[in-house]
């Protein structure tokens, strides 16, 4: 019986470790995971009841921001990404977006090398907006 309680304990604490990592997407070679817009979303949908804590990050301009993001992405510009890693939770799930997939997938390589577990979402804005998925202004 002791042997059981000592396995099932340690079992839990290895499925612990991998709690950030969602495993949904293809992991590409620069070491992040693209995530489609659905899986993104159902994420996002969860809040914070969900068991994989996570943030949003909009990588395009602040102007761009304003016109329009996901609720409660925080915005960092692909330019200035690398000087605000301090600023990003490392014990959360990453998503990327910008407009189109092309700036999020640069932040990603960046956010993957310096060690978040992260996950790109390709069809970006344009992508989220063409599912009908809420936006903030």
């Amino acid at each position: 019986m002791k042997k059981m309680k000592l396995l099932l304990i340690g079992l839990m604490l290895l499925g612990s470790s991998s709690v950030y990592a969602c495993g949904m997407g293809e992991v590409t070679d620069a070491g992040y995971e693209n995530a489609s817009v659905a899986h993104a979303y159902q994420h996002w949908k969860q809040g914070e009841y969900t068991q994989i804590p996570f943030v949003f990050i909009d990588v395009r301009t602040p102007q761009e921001f304003k016109a329009g993001h996901i609720p409660g992405a925080v915005n960092m510009p692909v330019s200035s990404i690398g000087e605000h890693l301090n600023e990003i939770p490392k014990d959360k799930q990453v998503y990327v977006y910008c407009h189109s997939g092309k700036r999020a997938a640069r932040a990603s390589t960046v956010l993957a090398k310096a060690g978040f577990s992260v996950e790109n979402i390709p069809e970006s804005m344009l992508g989220w907006e063409d599912a009908g998925y809420p936006i903030e202004k």
